[in-house]
């Protein structure tokens, strides 16, 4: 601006036009050097962008080309092995058809193993001994004892277990000492899990031998609380034993096998059975008729007596038969004898049978005539003994209410029109009283006494066995009241089945262990072949 002074107006503008005409020369000077430098930068860029594209399209070709063989590798890989899962499908089926065809091969030769070691129990006279394992129970653990809580942990557990339905595993364990286990074989053995239902079922067929001619026993057997009840009977309610008809699936085997009893007589031809019931309980090593009555016909318990016959079989005179002509009146007169059965609460259990149940049926086969072989097959027999059995001779054993013996109610005191035959089979129910730890137990007086003749008189049951096992020429029947009443079934010819109940938690151990090993010398009892009864013949003369 200094140079400026002096000048007049047009030169400053003429200056300052050319200094503007400079500006712009050197402004567009710049310019076109920045786009000649922008442009060479962009054709650089553009130039390694395409080279950075054809190495990427290179290599995206040759991953492609990896990922396709990869995926063809995998399709082959994939239909291989669909084609080895295809293989093995058929060799799968194979083998659960070949499976499916041992097991039924298995499941045959079982049964015919089983029905081969019936038939050879029969011959050998053998008994059948089941195992039942009960389930644990709330009463189960150590109340009322003073031991450390572990050591109740350890009696709360269980140690009984059913191996498979032939097998009981036991582990025996003591402080400071390995676990042992013990292993028991029966002709059946029922966990805790299976139900009355199970029981019954391997129970009926000896039912079948009865109409047959043939004497049977069911007895069970096992320590105090151990469910012998509940298998034979059913459950308890309040003391009292429940046949309702609701609680059918809980029913035990003494109203079950009545049921299938009547149920099997139901198909014979009218008239031509009945059936007597008996009831008696041996308390304190006496025997009570729990179907006598007084002359007010009120049931009361009345002491009897058991002899011997001059055939050598066990009787007991004057004990009280009634007939029944179906399971309702049989399990009316049971729940009547029931009530009048002994009981006492222990520590083990609340309501301890404390004397030996015995249920008796007695069932009378009648045939008139030389009719016997083709009774079922001649149809004008079956309407004979329709006509004539049905009408005379339960009629006349309904009138005639002397129940006072068995005697009285036999056909051989009742007119017959014509000369017959008849044969008497019995089943025998027998639901024992437990065997008893006292210090267990926690009884004192009068029931400390029912102990002491509960255990004797079990004891003297196993002396019997082990007498007719080792074969000896004297067996001890009379050692006890209740081995004298039973003598006809443990050592006689009946079909014996023991129902063993044991408890499995680790507190009850030993006794677990006595009623196992009682079963397992009543297994190798052996009495001769069971013999079948033959048809007496009885006229009108007699």
């Amino acid at each position: 601006y200094q140079g400026l002074a002096g000048r007049s107006t047009n030169e400053v503008l003429q200056l300052y036009a050319a200094h503007g005409q400079q500006m712009k020369f050197q402004r567009s000077s710049i310019v076109t050097q920045l786009h000649g430098a922008i442009k060479k930068r962009l054709k650089q860029d553009l130039k390694s962008l395409r080279s950075f594209a054809l190495e990427l399209s290179k290599d995206f070709q040759r991953q492609s080309k990896t990922c396709l063989y990869q995926v063809l590798a995998a399709v082959q890989g994939i239909q291989l092995q669909n084609e080895a899962m295809q293989m093995f499908q058929i060799k799968a089926f194979d083998l659960e058809q070949s499976l499916q065809e041992v097991t039924e091969r298995y499941e045959k030769e079982k049964q015919k193993r089983k029905a081969l070691h019936n038939s050879l129990i029969e011959l050998r006279g053998n008994i059948r001994v089941h195992c039942r394992i009960r389930p644990l129970l709330p009463f189960d653990d150590a109340a009322g004892h003073s031991v450390s809580q572990d050591r109740q942990r350890n009696l709360s557990e269980k140690a009984a277990y059913a191996a498979d339905d032939e097998t009981v595993l036991v582990k025996c364990s003591r402080p400071g000492h390995a676990s042992v286990n013990k292993t028991f074989q029966f002709e059946r053995v029922y966990n805790d899990l299976e139900s009355q239902d199970a029981v019954f079922a391997d129970v009926a067929p000896l039912l079948t031998s009865l109409l047959d001619g043939y004497n049977v026993c069911i007895m069970a057997y096992g320590q105090t609380g151990s469910g012998k009840t509940y298998t034979m009977l059913g459950p308890q309610l309040e003391g009292n034993l429940a046949f309702a008809i609701e609680e059918e699936s809980e029913l035990g085997i003494i109203p079950r096998a009545t049921q299938e009893v009547f149920r099997l007589i139901s198909e014979k031809p009218p008239g031509s059975y009945w059936v007597e019931v008996s009831v008696v309980e041996v308390y304190n090593n006496e025997i009570f008729d729990l179907l006598a009555k007084d002359s007010y016909g009120k049931v009361l318990g009345v002491k009897r007596d058991v002899i011997t016959t001059r055939e050598g079989k066990s009787d007991v005179p004057l004990l009280t038969h009634e007939t029944v002509e179906n399971a309702s009146e049989f399990l009316l007169l049971v729940k009547k004898g029931l009530q009048l059965r002994v009981t006492h609460p222990t520590l083990v259990h609340a309501h301890s049978s404390r004397s030996h149940l015995v249920v008796t049926l007695t069932i009378t086969t009648v045939v008139f005539g030389d009719n016997f072989g083709t009774l079922w097959e001649d149809e004008q027999t079956s309407q004979k003994l329709n006509k004539e059995a049905s009408c005379t001779f339960p009629q006349k054993i309904r009138d005639s209410k002397s129940t006072s013996s068995s005697r009285a109610s036999s056909p051989v005191q009742l007119e017959a029109t014509e000369k017959m035959k008849q044969v008497k089979t019995r089943l025998q129910l027998v639901d024992l009283a437990g065997s008893e730890c006292v210090g267990m137990s926690g009884v004192t007086g009068a029931a400390l006494r029912e102990t002491s003749f509960i255990n004797r008189s079990l004891s003297a049951l196993a002396d019997v066995l082990g007498a007719i096992a080792e074969q000896r020429a004297h067996v001890p029947y009379r050692n006890s009241k209740l081995t004298h009443l039973l003598q006809d079934s443990v050592g006689g010819d009946a079909k014996l089945l023991v129902m063993l109940c044991i408890s499995p938690g680790q507190k009850y151990l030993t006794e677990s262990m006595q009623s196992l090993g009682f079963g397992t010398r009543a297994r190798q009892v052996q009495r001769g072949q069971v013999k079948k009864k033959t048809f007496s013949v009885l006229s009108k003369g007699k």
